[in-house]
C-alpha cells in the first residue's frame, strides 16, 4: 500500500507543475513587449534542455541497466522516435498548431508509466525521475497554457486551467499502471523508458528547439544549457 501512495504522491506532484506552469502563464502582458517574447523563447528552451537532461542521466541509463540485452536499447531507442514521428503526423500537431501541448502528454505518459514500474522494482533513481517530470512540466505547462489560449475559446481562462487540471491525473493513471503491468517485466520496464527518450528527443529537434529560436537573443540557447544542468544538479542531489 506504502508503494502506490508513493505512485500517486510522486506522480501526482509533477502533474501538478502543469497547472502550476499554467498559472503562471497567465499573467500575460509582461512589459516592454521584446522582454515578453523573449521570456516565452527562454521557457521553451529550458524545458527541452531538462527534457535532453532526462534522457541522459535518468530514462536512457536505467532503461538500458533493465535490459537483459543491452544491444536493444538501440533499436527500441528508435522505435521511440519513429512511433512519436507517426503520431504527430497522424495528429496534424502542426496544423493544430499546439506541439507544446501534445508533446507535453506524448512525454508525461511513458514517463509516469516508468516511474511506477520504478517504484515497484525499488529503483534508486525513480524519485530522481519524478524530480525531473515536475521540472519539465513547469515549462511545458507554461508553453502549452499560452498555446491553449489561442485555440477554440482564446478568452476563456477558466477553460484553459481546467484542462491544464485534467492533465494532472494522466500521472498517477499511467503510475499506477506501470506499477501493475511492468513490475515483473524489468526487459518492457526498460523498454518503455528507452522508447520514450527515442520519442522525446525527435520532439525536441522537431517542435520544442525550433520553437525556442529567436534571431539575435542570447537567453533561448542559454536556457536549454541552463535546462540540462538543472537535471544534472538534481541527479547529483538525489543520488549523493
Amino acid at each position: 500500500m506504502s508503494e502506490l501512495i508513493t505512485i500517486v504522491m510522486l506522480t501526482g506532484l509533477a502533474g501538478v507543475c502543469i497547472p502550476l506552469g499554467g498559472f503562471v502563464a497567465s499573467f500575460e502582458k509582461i512589459r516592454p513587449q521584446w522582454l515578453e517574447k523573449e521570456l516565452r523563447h527562454f521557457v521553451i528552451a529550458l524545458g527541452g534542455g531538462i527534457l535532453v537532461g532526462a534522457i541522459a542521466v535518468v530514462l536512457v541509463p536505467e532503461g538500458k541497466r533493465q535490459l537483459s540485452t543491452p544491444l536493444l536499447a538501440i533499436p527500441v531507442f528508435l522505435a521511440g522516435g519513429v512511433c512519436f514521428f507517426a503520431i504527430e503526423r497522424i495528429l496534424g500537431l502542426r496544423r493544430r498548431e499546439a506541439p507544446q501541448l501534445m508533446g507535453m502528454v506524448l512525454d508525461y505518459v511513458p514517463e509516469a508509466l516508468a516511474l511506477g514500474g520504478m517504484v515497484a522494482i525499488e529503483a534508486k533513481a525513480a524519485p530522481l525521475l519524478a524530480v525531473l517530470i515536475g521540472l519539465q512540466n513547469l515549462p511545458e505547462g507554461f508553453n502549452s497554457y499560452r498555446e491553449l489560449k489561442t485555440l477554440k475559446k482564446p478568452n476563456e481562462k477558466n477553460w484553459t486551467m481546467l484542462v491544464m487540471v485534467g492533465l494532472v491525473l494522466l500521472g498517477p493513471v499511467s503510475g499506477l499502471t506501470g506499477y501493475y503491468l511492468l513490475s515483473d517485466y524489468p526487459d518492457i520496464l526498460g523498454g518503455v523508458m528507452l522508447f520514450a527518450s527515442g520519442g522525446v528527443l525527435y520532439l525536441i529537434f522537431q517542435d520544442i528547439a525550433p520553437q525556442s529560436k529567436l534571431n539575435r537573443h542570447w537567453a533561448p540557447p542559454l536556457g536549454a544549457v541552463i535546462g540540462f544542468c538543472v537535471a544534472l544538479f538534481s541527479e547529483m542531489v538525489v543520488t549523493h
